[in-house]
């Protein structure tokens, strides 16, 4: 069986070779599979874990691709299901020199918003030690919402660990209220619960890590730590215990593509809790594994293996 399991929606991304052309006059492209919690299951397995995807695709050529790619990734998929009636999402991506690259997504109505809880009466979760949760496939539609808090409620009743990371995507959402009052309500699932610097001051209205981290402590009973992505300066902890520290982060020569960055900070952090390390320890990985992913083009393909993690962090170590 599988130690972390997590519920999303995973798309297919139609990245442009065009450099600076922008999606319009953009012509070439390749694809490759993502998805927030999907990349997190891929890095997970990267690192010598055991995961478990629940999901939905169509029954289409981007399905089929989909269930190739996780195959191939290693990622446990025996609770992905195919809907004959509607279609696998998939987005446009830009290809950019500087910045963050532009996308537009087609997922409305897609096969994974149809999701019902009533699917997830199969779920076994015997073996699970961490569920992660990610504040994107809530915002595809109300089935998922409702799917969404069903499955948390789940993991939650089988005193499995979870983390809860708010992944602000607003073109899904009907508005920025809705939005945060939602992705606040959400994170009271959270046993840990993981916001960017920029993402608090959406939601809570400040960029003060402290300020970010006391809400959600005192949001929820069950939420124990709180860690504020920090970008390139690390990240801030704050536990229930009023413990706090700031986890140094790693300066890289040149940043690619900040996509995947935050996924591969949740992967590197729940692995590091698997692998019994101190929540400083964890952190750290999660800092490192979030440096290397801003340094590739694609959402995933930056996560290491542990040979590549112990190297990096070796070299990092000898820099000061």
């Amino acid at each position: 069986m599988s130690e972390v399991m997590t519920l999303g929606e995973p798309i297919v991304t139609f990245m442009s070779k065009d450099l600076d052309q922008g999606l319009v006059d953009s012509i070439n492209y390749f694809k490759f599979l993502g998805g927030a919690e999907l990349n997190v299951l891929i890095g997970i397995e990267r690192l010598k874990h055991s995961t478990e995807y629940v999901s939905q695709v169509g029954a289409d050529p981007l399905g089929k691709f989909t269930l190739q790619e996780i195959e191939k990734y290693g990622v446990g998929h025996q609770y992905v299901t195919v809907d004959d009636r509607n279609w696998t999402a998939f987005q446009l991506k830009e290809l950019v020199s500087v910045g963050d690259a532009q996308t537009f997504n087609f997922r409305r109505n897609s096969a994974a918003a149809h999701l019902t809880k009533e699917q997830l009466s199969e779920l076994d979760f015997s073996d699970v030690k961490i569920g992660h949760l990610s504040g994107i496939f809530p915002a595809i539609s109300a089935t998922a919402q409702e799917t969404f808090r069903d499955f948390a409620k789940e993991l939650i009743s089988h005193g499995i660990t979870t983390t809860f990371d708010p992944n602000l995507r607003p073109a899904l959402w009907e508005s920025k209220e809705e939005m945060v009052a939602t992705i606040n309500d959400l994170a009271k699932y959270g046993n840990i619960v993981m916001p960017g610097i920029n993402e608090g001051k959406i939601l809570v209205g400040s960029d003060d890590p402290s300020v970010i981290a006391d809400f959600y402590l005192q949001n929820s009973e069950l939420t124990e730590t709180v860690i504020i992505k920090l970008g390139e300066a690390g990240a801030y902890v704050k536990q229930k215990d009023g413990t706090t520290y700031t986890v140094p982060g790693f300066v890289v020569e040149h940043v690619v593509d900040t996509v995947g960055a935050g996924d591969g900070f949740a992967l590197g952090l729940i692995t590091g809790l698997l692998d019994g390390l101190k929540m400083p320890e964890a952190v750290e990985r999660a800092n490192a594994v979030g440096a290397l992913q801003v340094q590739t083009p694609g959402d995933n393909d930056g996560y290491p293996t542990p040979d590549e993690l112990k190297n990096f962090l070796l070299k990092a170590k000898k820099r000061g």
